[in-house]
């Protein structure tokens, strides 16, 4: 039976058939011992929502990521928030092991220590951006490329790094972790993002769509640039990073699977980042998204969470841009 004040049921957008999504009704999901149930209000949209209904469908699995609103209950191990709290995070939506639960519902059941406590003046509207892009960046910069500087402890002597695709959701996060980190973020977008990407710290900028793009980047860095974190992962993107890198080789991080077919330097050790496997269980989606379980991942994710809780405390992350849509299902 369900607690005093919750519904017995929910709606929910589900996967019905491959590559469509409709509203249903369904259950709210089982609250783990460890686990906080959130009323949701608000979501975000990311690729991987509608990208994995169409690649990896799961009949009947509720989809969506990214959400905010407040904690109506808790597992009875939980001791990190309280009934009431303004909370936003993510979720591993479309789910085959566990189907009921996704972001894109009006409860959605997930890990105390792997959720955000809202400042009082952050709208909800701004912290559902935060889950996905945050979890991203984290996993990408510290379990990817294997930074050892962070925001509470940053470089005393900065280098650069480059981002590609600077100019989207995550990539603008990832600008703000990077300066806050010590380093110099050279960053590429169009050219209409780029007063936004220097005021949150952006030391270069450069316009992807220029042909020499790459090249710039090499020299502007003096031909020492180690590190490339892809937010756009194409083969322009990669071909972009590659070109950028120095001659003694690097780190090459996509957020999403990257064609092998533009790695050509064997000097520069590729790889790409799945913000799921945060939650340390596989993850049993189609190839090439199936992952083992990663308790490292959620191990350093706890941390992380702690990190970014005291930077939004102290009011020093900028959200993205919001395009926002009252309309719902």
């Amino acid at each position: 039976m369900p607690p005093i004040g919750l519904p017995k049921s929910q709606r929910a957008i589900e996967v019905s058939v491959d590559g469509v999504a409709t509203t249903s009704e369904g259950d709210l999901p089982q609250v783990g011992d460890e686990e906080v149930l959130v009323r949701v209000v608000c979501v975000a949209l990311n690729p991987v929502d509608s990208e994995s209904v169409e690649m990896s469908p799961t009949h009947g699995a509720t989809v969506g990521c990214d959400f905010a609103r407040e904690v109506v209950q808790m597992g009875k191990a939980v001791s990190t928030v309280t009934l009431g709290a303004r909370v936003c995070g993510c979720v591993f939506g479309n789910n085959p092991m566990r189907p009921d639960n996704g972001a894109f519902a009006e409860y959605v059941a997930v890990p105390a220590r792997l959720v955000l406590l809202v400042p009082p003046t952050m709208p909800y509207q701004s912290a559902a951006t935060l889950g996905v892009g945050l979890a991203t960046v984290g996993l990408a910069l510290y379990q990817g490329m294997r930074l050892k500087c962070t925001p509470s402890a940053p470089a005393k002597k900065g280098f650069p790094v480059l981002e590609s695709g600077a100019g989207t959701a995550t990539g603008a996060l990832a600008t703000q972790i990077l300066t806050l980190s010590g380093l110099q973020p050279n960053v590429t977008s169009s050219p209409g993002s780029f007063d936004r990407l220097r005021r949150l710290g952006a030391v270069a900028t450069f316009d992807y769509q220029s042909p020499t793009c790459g090249s710039d980047i090499r020299e502007y860095t003096a031909n020492e640039l180690g590190c490339a974190l892809d937010c756009h992962v194409d083969s322009g993107s990669m071909t972009i990073c590659y070109n950028a890198i120095g001659s003694d080789g690097g780190s090459y991080v996509a957020l999403n699977p990257f064609p092998l077919r533009v790695h050509r330097r064997r000097s520069v050790q590729p790889g790409w980042v799945f913000m799921f496997t945060q939650f340390d269980q596989t993850i049993p989606w189609k190839r090439p998204y199936y992952r083992d379980e990663r308790p490292q991942d959620y191990r350093f994710a706890t941390g992380w969470y702690e990190e970014m809780q005291e930077l939004l405390e102290a009011g020093t992350l900028v959200p993205g841009s919001l395009h926002r849509t009252d309309r719902g299902t």
